[in-house]
């Protein structure tokens, strides 16, 4: 037991003096630690102070040179605002010195104004003096003229002023009539000159116009498959379009004859199909002429377009552009009437230009006056009234419209548009060789046979063929029999020999064709 007490105590006296030395040996660790974080402040504060004034020098450096750089900008805006001050205080001396100038010259003027204006009222006083004084003597001098003429100053003042009447009127008319003479010579002498002017810049060629299409084939072989059998190729082209075809020894041509240019184009245009297909018999005939009319159609409105595009004309009604297209297959007097229409427009907007008119109103009545000449139906009216009427009602404006309706002096002219229109159509049918007269009354002549056939009653067509020495006419055969056709063959016949001027005979075709169509579905 007390060996056990005695080894507590030397382990509790053993743990306390380890203990002690353990607080003994940290004092001495600590004490170290002190001296050594004390060293290392010492060494970074000593570190830190040279840092520090480092600093502060390159700081005090930095203020010296933005001090120096801002006295120099300073030192510059002083300089500038002196410049400135100076250059305004030269220019408010410079005023002064003008106003000076200004105020001496001003003084000197007003000096010399108020010695002027002394002297001149001085010099009014003289002149009323003697005005007065002249008209005391003019009153005496009229007292006396009075008393030598027997007349008062009021009847000699009539009589003086009746006089010089008189003789200014008769000085007057004779510079009236010089004038007027003068003025008639130079309008005469202007109005030649605009005309040439206006002839020689425009320059077309002559009109050649004919009733003859050549047709060209490859070989003659292709002119027995339109022949067809037994003919009834050829009978079927010459019915479905109302031209004469001319199949003879001609090498590699076929000639299509007939008086109205659209048949022939058509008729050309179609047989040109029908030769390019090989497929040639009397149903495909009459369809590819019916689409090719058709087509002839749609060119026409073609053309229309394309010349009043070409003339600068704008806004015209589609109707009339129709009928524009339709001229390109008309003629007047063998003159072609579209190019016609064009040649005058152009003069009229030339002469309209010469004379300060409106150019495009002037050319709008040039290319419209011959509208009347391509009616759709034939009509009593002449042709300038037939035209006027369309151009009234397609919205054409009243200068036009009168322009077009007096340019044969159908009716009054009421604008200055009318008498050019009127002189650009007489340039441009006058030309040599522009016309032929004797063409356009063959062609009326032709129109006249077929529109004696269209006068009885069940004639579907009618066409006037080998240079109007025959006319076929095609009957509807629900109206018209085959005893009525024959009758009706020596009716037309009798009409034409009554009523008509022609050369020679004329053959009169009755054709008469029945046909059953049924459809199976």
């Amino acid at each position: 037991m007390d060996n056990i007490l005695t080894i507590i105590i030397s382990g509790i006296i053993g743990i306390a003096g380890g203990f002690g030395i353990a607080k003994l040996i940290e004092k001495s660790n600590i004490s170290n630690l002190i001296k050594n974080a004390k060293k290392e402040a010492a060494s970074i504060l000593k570190d830190a102070n040279l840092e520090a004034e480092n600093i502060k020098k390159d700081k005090i450096l930095q203020a010296k040179e933005k001090f120096i750089e801002l006295k120099s900008e300073h030192e510059q805006v002083i300089l500038s605002r002196d410049k400135k001050v100076a250059e305004i205080e030269k220019r408010v001396r410079d005023k002064e010195s003008q106003v000076s100038n200004e105020l001496s010259k001003a003084k000197k003027v007003n000096d010399d104004f108020e010695s002027k204006t002394l002297e001149y009222t001085t010099k009014i006083e003289n002149l009323d003096k003697k005005q007065s004084e002249v008209d005391k003597l003019h009153k005496s001098q009229l007292q006396q003229l009075e008393v030598i003429s027997g007349l008062s100053a009021e009847e000699a003042k009539d009589q003086l002023v009746e006089g010089l009447k008189a003789e200014a009127k008769s000085k007057a008319m004779s510079h009236i009539q010089d004038t007027i003479e003068e003025a008639k010579l130079t309008a005469q002498q202007e109005a030649k000159k605009i005309i040439i002017n206006t002839i020689q810049r425009v320059g077309t060629e002559e009109a050649v116009e004919n009733c003859v299409s050549v047709f060209n084939i490859e070989s003659d072989d292709v002119k027995g498959r339109i022949i067809g059998r037994e003919g009834r190729n050829i009978r079927a082209l010459e019915a479905a379009t109302g031209v004469e075809i001319i199949v003879d020894d001609t090498p590699e041509a076929i000639i299509l004859s007939c008086f109205d240019p659209v048949r022939r184009e058509i008729a050309r245009l179609a047989l040109h199909k029908l030769v390019t297909d090989g497929r040639i018999h009397p149903a495909r005939i009459e369809e590819v002429v019916a689409k090719t009319a058709k087509q002839i159609d749609d060119e026409i409105i073609e053309v229309g377009k394309r010349t009043v595009i070409d003339l600068g004309i704008h806004g015209l009604h589609p109707e009339l552009i129709k009928v524009v297209g339709r001229m390109k297959y008309r003629s007047s007097y063998g003159q072609n009437l579209l190019q016609h229409s064009r040649e005058v427009s152009k003069l009229c907007g030339i002469m309209a230009a010469e004379l300060g008119l409106n150019v495009k109103l002037a050319k709008r009545a040039g290319l419209l006056h011959d509208i009347g000449k391509v009616p759709d139906a034939e009509s009593d009216l002449p042709h300038a009234l037939l035209g006027m009427q369309w151009a009234e009602k397609y919205g054409e404006k009243e200068e036009v419209c009168n322009a077009i309706g007096a340019h044969h002096d159908e009716i009054e002219m009421k604008s200055l548009l009318s008498p050019i229109i009127q002189v650009c159509d007489a340039i441009s049918g006058a030309r040599p060789g522009a016309r032929r007269q004797v063409l356009d009354s063959y062609i009326q002549r032709l129109k006249d046979l077929e529109e004696v056939a269209y006068g009885f009653s069940g004639v579907k067509n009618a066409y006037a063929i080998q240079a109007g020495r025959e006319l076929r006419v095609i009957v509807e055969s629900e109206k018209v029999s085959d005893e009525n056709a024959a009758n009706l063959s020596f009716d037309i016949s009798q009409k034409i020999q009554t009523e008509m001027t022609y050369p020679g005979q004329v053959k009169v075709t009755v054709i008469r064709e029945t046909r059953a169509v049924n459809i199976a579905k």
